[in-house]
């Protein structure tokens, strides 16, 4: 008897173990980020994105570090992103690299200045093909700062 109560706490746990580890992976917590970086510019054009276009998968953690090595400011600008995703921050860095502000809530626009990052921390909650990525910036858009978005 001892040993069919021992097995069925065994058969218990097998059924259990499953549903313990998904949950372990919608603990957003503990994930770690998928790290992507975007830059806004560069010496020879200063007026692209590069990569131009960004393939997210929902509920998947971001760190997308924005890189402006340009001598003009950019603006990261997409309100359609803002609209499918939870921001958990945006972290900007000063000149010599350390962590100066940081950003909760929506997020629709990111400024960088000349040779300055800044890190989004979100997740995708909504799929989607948004090709409303621009910088404001009048004339940059024109010129080709511009790109796509896809959240699968």
């Amino acid at each position: 008897m001892k040993y069919a109560h021992v097995r069925g706490g065994m058969l218990a746990l097998i059924i259990l173990l499953p549903s313990l580890v998904a949950k372990a992976d919608g603990d957003l917590t503990k994930q770690k980020p998928v790290e992507l970086t975007m830059q806004l510019g560069d010496k020879k054009n200063h007026l692209r994105f590069y990569p131009d276009t960004l393939t997210l998968k929902t509920g998947k953690l971001y760190k997308l570090t924005l890189k402006n090595p340009s001598q003009d400011k950019h603006y990261f600008s997409s309100a359609k992103l803002a609209g499918a995703v939870f921001t958990r921050k945006v972290q900007v860095y000063s000149a010599d690299g350390k962590t100066a502000a940081e950003v909760k809530g929506v997020v629709r626009e990111i400024e960088v200045y000349p040779n300055g990052t800044a890190e989004w921390w979100f997740v995708p909650v909504k799929t989607g093909n948004f090709s409303d990525l621009h910088c404001s910036i009048f004339g940059h858009t024109e010129a080709g700062m511009k790109g796509r978005i896809v959240i699968e």
